[in-house]
């Protein structure tokens, strides 16, 4: 078995004396781990890096055997990554939310977002809303998407404020006037073209955060990755710049 991609280095993992295990996510084929041969001589653990894009080439007797890796890398970002403290935590996030996908499971939709998160150039505010939206996205893929498009009680269309924390469907400010203390705040920037507040950002994570709880982190008995406190608060303008 024999096949060829360029992919994304989301993890690597040392393996015996002098090998690592590298973990890619590749258009077509998703997330996919394969062994390099003498990975960790100082030659190729240098470019050996998560957050990098190399060309792969993985090789195996049979379809479902770890394999092995050829890498080639073709764009260098790690050492501008670990260079610039934000965009590092951001990229470990990125790194653990997409660990999360079943493996040989292609998600091309989510791995282009993660290259443009990685990539554009963003303020902090927007970059804030592009990660929350990005965090909805993988709830979907992962089959626990939210109905943030109609009211759970009344069927309307507008004025959406919140959100059962239950059953993910979104509620109207009429319909959520009982239960506010109950439900969570639907920014409107995650349904709407428009700009996105601290406050905002702030409850958008608080949604997604809640969710990737109740049916990814606490049923896999793992904990939330310990980046994402920080670069929520620091994308919200709560943390100052250091």
């Amino acid at each position: 078995m024999e096949w060829t991609g360029e992919g994304l280095i989301i993890g690597v993992r040392r393996h015996g004396e002098s090998s690592l295990i590298v973990e890619a996510m590749v258009p077509g084929r998703g997330r996919c781990l394969g062994l390099v041969r003498g990975g960790r001589t100082r030659k190729q653990s240098a470019f050996l890096q998560p957050g990098n894009s190399a060309q792969l080439v993985w090789r195996a007797r049979l379809e479902d055997h770890l394999g092995q890796f050829t890498v080639e890398v073709t764009r260098a970002r790690a050492a501008e990554i670990i260079a610039d403290r934000p965009r590092l935590y951001l990229s470990q996030l990125l790194s653990d939310h997409l660990r999360l996908l079943p493996e040989r499971d292609p998600h091309d939709g989510l791995l282009g977002q993660v290259i443009d998160l990685m990539e554009r150039e963003r303020s902090e505010p927007d970059l804030g809303a592009a990660l929350a939206r990005f965090e909805l996205y993988l709830l979907e893929e992962l089959g626990f998407g939210l109905d943030l498009y109609s009211c759970a009680a009344t069927g309307v269309d507008t004025d959406l404020t919140h959100v059962s924390p239950k059953s993910g469907r979104a509620v109207s400010a009429e319909a959520a006037q009982p239960y506010l203390d109950r439900l969570l705040r639907l920014p409107a920037f995650l349904i709407d073209d428009v700009e996105p507040g601290a406050d905002d950002l702030a409850a958008a994570f608080a949604l997604t955060g809640h969710f990737l709880d109740r049916h990814v982190w606490t049923p896999r008995q793992i904990e939330p990755p310990p980046t994402r406190d920080w670069l929520i608060s620091r994308l919200s303008g709560t943390l100052a710049h250091t």
